[in-house]
C-alpha cells in the first residue's frame, strides 16, 4: 500500500509540471485560438532571465517577481512584431511560425546561457514530510497548491471578468469583437503575454525540480500537450486534472504493468489520446463546439 500511495504522490508531483505549462497553452488558446508550441521556450527563457538576476544578487523572489514582469512584456511584443503577421492568415502556418519561436528560444538561449546544467533555487523549503507512509516533499505539495490556485484564478478570468470574456470573444471572432468596439489588436497583446507571465511562473517552479538547461521542458511540452488535448482545449481545470492523470496513471503502469515498464511508460498519455479523441473529441471537460452553416 505504501508503494502505491508513493507512486500517486510522485505522479502529481510530475503532473503538476505538465499542468504548469499545460495551463499557459490553455491560456493562449482561450486569448487568441491558437496552440502556442513555444510556450515551453519561453518559460525555459524565463526561467533564464530570473535565475540571471539571482546571480547578480537580486532576492529569489523579487528576481522571479522581475522576470514574471519582463516575461509579460515580451509576450505582448513577440504578438505584436510576429505573431499579429500570421494570426488572421492559415491557422495551420501560424502553428508552424510557434514551433519556428520554440527552436528560435532555444538557440537563444544556448547562446547566452550554453547548455551546461544550472541549479536553479526553489522558492520553497526542501524539506519532506510523512503522509500515509508516503514521502512527500514540501516543494511539491507547495508547486501543487500553486498550480491549483492559478487553475481556479484562470477559471474565473474566463468565466467571470470583462477582461476574460473579452479575450474569448477576440478568440472565436476577432472581426465581430472589433466591429463591437473592442481592442482586438490590445486584448491579443494582452493574452500572449498573460501566457508568457504564466510560463515565468512555470518555469521558475519546474526549475528546481530539473537542471536548468535550454531544452528542460522539451518533454514536459509533450505531456502538457496531451494534457490540453485530454482535458479540453477550453478548460484550465480539466488540463490540471488530466496532467495529474497522466503523471499518476504512468507510474501506476510502469511498476504494475510489466508489459509495459518504464521504458514505454511515454505510450500511455498517446493511448489515452486515441481513445479520447474517438470518443468525445473536445476532450473530457472541454465543450461541444456548433457550427451554424
Amino acid at each position: 500500500m505504501e508503494t502505491f500511495i508513493q507512486l500517486v504522490v510522485d505522479g502529481l508531483s510530475t503532473g503538476s509540471i505538465y499542468a504548469a505549462l499545460a495551463l499557459a497553452i490553455v491560456l493562449v488558446n482561450q486569448a487568441t485560438g491558437l496552440i502556442n508550441f513555444a510556450q515551453g521556450g519561453l518559460a525555459v527563457l524565463s526561467a533564464y532571465i530570473a535565475y540571471a538576476f539571482v546571480q547578480a544578487g537580486l532576492p529569489l523572489l523579487a528576481a522571479v517577481l522581475l522576470a514574471i514582469v519582463l516575461s509579460f512584456c515580451l509576450g505582448a511584443l513577440v504578438e505584436r512584431f510576429l505573431m499579429r503577421r500570421f494570426e488572421r492568415g492559415d491557422p495551420d502556418t501560424a502553428v508552424v511560425v510557434t514551433i519556428g519561436l520554440l527552436t528560435l528560444v532555444t538557440g537563444i538561449v544556448a547562446v547566452l546561457w550554453g547548455y551546461n546544467n544550472l541549479q536553479f533555487p526553489s522558492l520553497f523549503p526542501l524539506t519532506s514530510v510523512n503522509i500515509l507512509g508516503a514521502a512527500v516533499s514540501v516543494r511539491s505539495l507547495a508547486t501543487t497548491v500553486t498550480i491549483v490556485a492559478i487553475m481556479v484564478l484562470l477559471q474565473v478570468l474566463f468565466m467571470r471578468t470583462k477582461l476574460g470574456l473579452a479575450l474569448r470573444a477576440v478568440a472565436d471572432n476577432p472581426a465581430s469583437s472589433a466591429l463591437s468596439g473592442l481592442p482586438v489588436g490590445r486584448l491579443l497583446m494582452v493574452g500572449w503575454g498573460l501566457a508568457a507571465a504564466l510560463g515565468a511562473v512555470a518555469g521558475s517552479l519546474v526549475g528546481p525540480q530539473l537542471t536548468l538547461t535550454p531544452g528542460m521542458l522539451d518533454g514536459a511540452l509533450v505531456y502538457a500537450l496531451a494534457a490540453v488535448i485530454l482535458g479540453g482545449l477550453d478548460s484550465p481545470i480539466g488540463a490540471v486534472a488530466a496532467a495529474w492523470g497522466i503523471g499518476v496513471l504512468e507510474n501506476l503502469v510502469a511498476v504494475y504493468v510489466p508489459l509495459i515498464g518504464h521504458d514505454l511508460k511515454i505510450a500511455v498519455p498517446f493511448a489515452l489520446i486515441f481513445v479520447i479523441l474517438v470518443l468525445r473529441p473536445q476532450g473530457l471537460f472541454g465543450r461541444k463546439v456548433v457550427v451554424r452553416v
